[in-house]
């Protein structure tokens, strides 16, 4: 199962040439498809299946700087500037709103942990408070969970993810970008090393510039390149309630569930203490890249070898412009649910906030996240092919900072001043 997202009528032409090639249509690729089309770009994005059918219509919708590596809150922070005035923008509701975001605590450890965060980015002049046991009761009352206090941003939010990037590409369309779903990419094409377009499995389409915007898709597109990106699966299951009350507005994360209001009165649910890791080929190719994160948040995961590590050998890795490619035969990721995980939410989010034993689930999904060695993305040139970039591996956390890393790809595309520092992203740190 998929959220249904907002319907956008894309085009049904096969453009020959253009600017910029975006290929991708998830939420970060259509950003940058808007920031480009707003500048009188030509820009194309080509999606292999539906926009935002993966990752990006998925996600909790949290909006947030709280917690973040202190590298990555001035995007986050650059991104809730454009999420406050992206509605008008696009003439379009997008459900976000500054209700804020909570992480309790439920040791004394766990509130160390985020009094050291909020320390390391007191340079950055956030919102964020640590609060009491009572304070808490206070902004999210009918809990019964004694905590060991928590963090909070009220300037952190929230979007919906099944609004938010059909809005974005329709406001692109208007300014002029083509967007066509259905048409995978299946190779770039060089001459003397250098992009001068894509082969699509419909045909070439001549351009100056390509940004890779594919998420979970990037490593195995760049694969055929002879470019590393390191990433690695995780896969989130989701539920959603029927429109209920709620104890609060603000979106809170307990150590094993988490919860957020949504624009249409239900509550987004999750089991924020457990995430399942499906081993795959690249776990073996890449995994002492990921031991320094696995020995922090090895409780975390849910290891399992299953299907997922003989449907991803099956699929090619090695192909011609000429040849079915791995994202034809396979248009949208959707990973099962995982019901255990979900049941173990909805049993932790009881114990802590009794209203919830009355909750009415009426839908769950999963999503598959694209997950780099230090969980930051990659935006910025490929130095070995000259004319490609890179706007991926974001870790789960692309929603909430998409408007700020679409306009920065764009800015980098376009050699303009960028809206913030790139280097904590380049792909050049990976290296080695």
């Amino acid at each position: 199962m998929a959220p249904n997202i907002a319907p956008v009528q894309t085009s049904q032409q096969h453009p020959k040439s253009t600017t910029v090639v975006i290929i991708g249509g998830g939420i970060v690729g259509l950003m940058a498809a808007l920031s480009l089309s707003e500048r009188g770009i030509p820009v194309v994005l080509l999606e292999k299946g539906k926009l935002a059918g993966e990752q990006s219509s998925r996600n909790l919708g949290w909006v947030r700087k709280t917690s973040r590596a202190a590298a990555d809150v001035p995007m986050a922070t650059a991104s809730d500037r454009l999420w406050a005035n992206l509605s008008k923008r696009l003439d379009a509701d997008l459900g976000y709103s500054q209700t804020g975001i909570m992480f309790l605590a439920a040791s004394e450890n766990e509130m160390a942990a985020h009094a050291a965060w909020k320390k390391s980015v007191d340079h950055l002049a956030l919102d964020t408070q640590l609060l009491s046991n009572r304070e808490i009761d206070s902004l999210v009352p009918g809990g019964r969970g004694n905590w060991a206090g928590a963090i909070y941003t009220p300037s952190d939010g929230r979007a919906e993810p099944s609004l938010a990037a059909s809005a974005i590409a329709a406001g692109a369309i208007r300014n002029g970008a083509i967007i066509v779903e259905n048409c995978a990419v299946r190779t770039l094409s060089l001459s003397g090393g250098k992009v001068n377009g894509v082969v699509t499995e419909f045909g070439e389409i001549r351009c100056d510039q390509v940004l890779l915007a594919g998420g979970m898709w990037s490593r195995r597109f760049l694969s055929k390149h002879k470019v590393n990106l390191p990433t690695l699966p995780l896969v989130l299951s989701v539920m959603r309630t029927a429109p209920m009350d709620g104890p609060t507005e603000i979106a809170t994360g307990g150590p094993d569930f988490s919860f957020r209001k949504r624009l249409d009165g239900g509550f987004t649910i999750s089991q924020r203490g457990a995430v399942k890791a499906p081993l795959t080929l690249d776990h073996l190719l890449l995994g002492t890249r990921f031991l320094p994160a696995l020995k922090h948040q090895r409780h975390l995961l849910r290891i399992s070898l299953g299907r997922e590590f003989f449907s991803d050998l099956l699929l090619r890795r090695g192909w011609s412009g000429s040849q079915t490619s791995p994202f034809e035969r396979v248009r949208t990721m959707d990973p099962p649910v995982d019901a255990g995980i979900n049941a173990e939410a909805m049993r932790n989010i009881s114990a802590a906030w009794p209203i919830f034993e009355h909750a009415k689930i009426i839908e769950t999904w999963a999503g598959m996240m694209d997950v780099t060695p230090d969980s930051l993305p990659v935006v910025g040139p490929v130095s070995q092919v000259p004319g490609l970039m890179l706007a991926t591996g974001f870790s789960g956390h692309g929603f909430g900072t998409a408007p700020a890393a679409g306009q920065l790809a764009a800015d980098l595309l376009t050699g303009d001043s960028p809206i913030i520092d790139p280097y904590p992203y380049r792909l050049e740190r990976f290296e080695g």
